[in-house]
């Protein structure tokens, strides 16, 4: 018996959270933090679907809180296995987790001062530093390309997926029926040819694949073309005397965007121009990023060898005080302000956001991808105003978005990494996207392979057994019940396309009553998937 349940990253981005079952072995890939608006934050809140306790063990691809962020409540609830990771995302969560921990303190009080001019009850942590401690103690961390054991019966190669520091695709090997198969996980796949991190690695076989697809409706702007963006937008920053702020997760992110503009720099693009890190994560992040060289890659390595070393921008400026992090408020000559969170969702950048964003001559710059419901989003998507700590603030700024220093590979390089098999997969999972991503992404697989193509449903079994693929949410059916799966699936977006509208933009009443039908929706569709024996 193998199977897979998908229980975060299948109707979202974010979430990332995969079981795989043997009769021997349950194994987690990735325990992900949903991130987004107030449904996405409930979520976080709830219970696992699963058991905790009978988790065997966790393989992470990276560090992003949206694929590590749950792992501390992992543990508290009774997890007790290894969490096995590169070496990179282990120092990398080090930082991350004892940071979300933070977050998730702050949030807290922060919530209680309301509660208690309610009259409510007290609300309490996601979780705390202990529990991070407790987690951090379970790591253990391998290099690139060596297969490891991880429980009987299952092994695990982690290969560079080029996304960040550290990040891997997972190929992880299972007995069954007393054979081997093969189940590929590519985490998130990075774009080729971007800076400091080497290439994403290339698969020739695979039983099964699971494939993320946050880009699997659109390309990415030639690289020479962003870098002329964003030349333009400093420049016109410098003339206008005034600020760029720039929301970008503390690793990946804030590391890329320093590399472009001590690249345009060095060529003489631009004057020297204050930049300023405004995080302390991100601070340490970039430390961390400077300890693991073999990661890099050539050109990185070669500017490294004639001493140039991309952290090493003469108009680099960190701010790990609060005070200093609130003078940035007072700065009036042209600068640069990269802070996190990068989807404006916490963070120092929600103060700088509050500063700027009514301000016609302020320059606000998105640099990653914005999740559906996330304040970073709503700016993007053209909102007038938004509410930053219960405040409402006017959107005068100039808004811009260079997709194109996002992480994630664009729909070519998906479609180039899946085309490099050339034995299987039989299967292929398409996860870690929106729907038109991950709708898009299938409808080009489904052409051009002959494997089975799923867009998997959220808390439901697919079952894998002697090479025939079944799909259960209480035990399995024939392989027929999947064009099911995908019309139901679909019929659940498209409802809470309506919803989303809602939770975004009306009333606290209409709010409420929102995520009311959306709780309902998603019980009924797994009541109809129960009925009918999916």
């Amino acid at each position: 018996m193998l199977s897979i349940t998908f229980f975060g990253a299948c109707d979202t981005v974010t979430g990332s959270c995969y079981l795989i079952e043997t009769k021997q072995a349950k194994i987690l890939v990735d325990c992900g933090m949903f991130q987004g608006g107030r449904e996405h934050k409930e979520r976080n809140e709830a219970s696992f679907n699963f058991s905790p306790g009978t988790i065997d063990a966790v393989l992470l691809t990276h560090a992003h809180i949206d694929h590590s962020g749950l792992l501390p409540k992992l543990v508290r609830e009774g997890f007790s296995g290894e969490i096995i990771a590169t070496r990179a995302t282990g120092s990398l969560c080090n930082l991350m987790l004892r940071d979300s921990a933070h977050v998730q303190l702050m949030e807290a009080e922060w919530q209680n001062r309301k509660a208690k001019r309610a009259g409510d009850d007290d609300v309490l942590p996601l979780y705390t530093l202990d529990d991070v401690e407790h987690c951090l103690k379970l790591f253990r961390t391998v290099r690139y390309e060596e297969r490891v054991p991880v429980v009987p019966g299952v092994t695990v190669s982690f290969l560079d997926a080029g996304h960040i520091l550290g990040s891997a695709m997972l190929e992880v090997y299972l007995e069954v029926l007393g054979e081997e198969r093969k189940v590929v996980f590519s985490g998130d796949l990075g774009e080729r040819g971007r800076p400091i991190v080497a290439d994403p690695s290339y698969i020739a076989k695979a039983d099964y694949v699971v494939i993320e697809s946050t880009y699997g409706n659109r390309r990415h702007d030639d690289p020479t073309q962003r870098r002329t963006q964003l030349r333009k937008i400093l420049l016109d920053a410098i003339r206008e005397n005034e600020k760029v702020v720039i929301p970008a997760f503390a690793v990946g992110r804030t590391q890329d965007v320093l590399y472009e503009i001590n690249a345009l720099y060095r060529s003489g693009d631009i004057p020297l121009l204050p930049v300023y890190i405004d995080s302390p994560l991100a601070i340490s992040a970039t430390e961390v990023f400077q300890q693991y060289k073999e990661y890099y890659d050539e050109d990185t390595k070669d500017l490294l060898r004639r001493d140039m070393s991309p952290f090493t921008y003469p108009g680099l400026r960190f701010t790990r005080e609060v005070e200093e992090s609130k003078a940035l408020n007072e700065v009036k000559h042209a600068c640069v302000i990269i802070s996190a969170s990068g989807m404006a969702e916490a963070g120092r950048i929600r103060h700088h956001l509050k500063h700027n964003l009514w301000r016609p001559t302020a320059h606000i710059l998105f640099v990653g991808y914005q999740a559906a419901g996330s304040l970073g989003r709503r700016i993007v998507d053209g909102a007038r105003e938004v509410t930053i700590f219960g405040e409402e603030i006017a959107v005068r700024a100039n808004i811009h978005v260079i997709a194109g220093l996002s992480a994630h590979a664009d729909q070519a390089g998906l479609m180039g990494w899946m085309r490099a098999f050339q034995e299987g997969p039989s299967t292929v999972f398409i996860t870690h996207g929106e729907e038109d991503s991950r709708m898009s992404l299938a409808e080009l697989l489904r052409a051009e392979r002959t494997a089975q193509v799923i867009v998997p449903a959220c808390d439901v079994a697919y079952t894998l057994t002697e090479g025939v693929f079944l799909a259960s949410a209480q035990k399995a059916t024939p392989v027929s019940a999947a064009p099911a799966f995908d019309e139901l699936d679909a019929l659940w977006r498209q409802a809470r396309k309506g919803i989303a509208q809602k939770l975004r933009f009306g009333s606290r009443h209409e709010v409420k009553e929102a995520r009311k039908l959306n709780e309902r929706l998603r019980n009924l569709l797994h009541q109809v998937a129960h009925k009918l024996k999916l």
